[in-house]
């Protein structure tokens, strides 16, 4: 009896935690997936030099039936400055999001882009990537 509520425990704790992940978008389907198609979501900007800016771009579709506007795009940090297409995007066509890295510090970075649309409560997470060297 005892490990019968021990099992029955741990299959609602686990079962609780799948419905919470559901619940506020970590699961593996995101809403907007459902609306963009990038063509890569991380972009590897390759080599660059100590405190020198580099640009890379993130390009996608609107694989959707309705007009989609990029309501924001946040970086992970102020080394990081994003710009994208503030105009709404039509069906079948495509929009970019940049994103400028200052390129402050020596090593191998991994910076975010939070892409939120109007409209979807959950937000696309874009990276970029490379070297810095001195």
């Amino acid at each position: 009896m005892k490990k019968f509520i021990v099992s029955l425990f741990a299959t609602l704790l686990v079962t609780t935690a799948v419905w919470a992940q559901a619940q506020n978008g970590s699961g593996a389907a995101n809403a907007v997936d459902a609306k963009l198609k990038f063509k890569k979501e991380t972009v590897d900007f390759g080599k660059t030099k100590y405190n020198k800016p580099v640009t890379v771009t993130f390009e996608f579709t609107n694989i959707s039936k309705e007009p989609v506007l990029i309501e924001s795009a946040k970086p992970s940090c102020g080394c990081t400055v994003p710009k994208w297409t503030v105009e709404p995007i039509l069906p079948g066509k495509s929009g970019v999001i940049s994103a400028t890295y200052s390129a402050n510090q020596v090593g191998k970075p991994m910076k975010t882009v939070y892409v939120k649309l109007k409209g979807v409560d959950q937000e696309k997470e874009l990276f970029l990537t490379g070297t810095v060297e001195n």
